[in-house]
């Protein structure tokens, strides 16, 4: 089993800044990759959209609507991921979930079943 216990969030205006945080516990030595995914708006969770994931190493991966913008780190214990988020514009306006899985040669594949609790971020203009 796995926990994910997400926080941060929250508002900001266009422009600003927000940090999200994920720590997981249980059962995640299986598992080399974390990530965040954001569901829109009156979008089903099912179509949520990568933002970035990570695998503890070098190896990251932005959606390109955040590059250089968002920056996603995990702590040495490869049990925390962070994700920076700068420069908000409105389209950043969802619901984000943590998740935790493989990430192999730049893909990550969440573990079926395992999310956070979600955070809504909500971006003014």
């Amino acid at each position: 089993q796995v926990q994910l216990v997400e926080s941060g969030g929250g508002l900001a205006q266009t422009g600003g800044s927000l940090t999200l945080s994920c720590v997981a516990y249980g059962d995640i030595d299986r598992y080399n990759g974390m990530a965040w995914f954001r569901q829109y708006p009156g979008m089903p969770f099912r179509e949520s959209e990568l933002v970035a994931a990570a695998d503890g190493g070098d190896g990251i991966k932005y959606a390109s609507a955040v590059k250089g913008r968002f920056t996603l780190t995990r702590d040495s214990a490869k049990t925390t991921v962070s994700l920076e988020m700068n420069k908000l514009k409105p389209d950043a306006t969802a619901v984000y979930y943590c998740s935790i899985g493989d990430y192999e040669d730049g893909e990550f594949f969440p573990a079926a079943g395992y999310w956070g609790q979600g955070t809504q971020v909500t971006i003014t203009s």
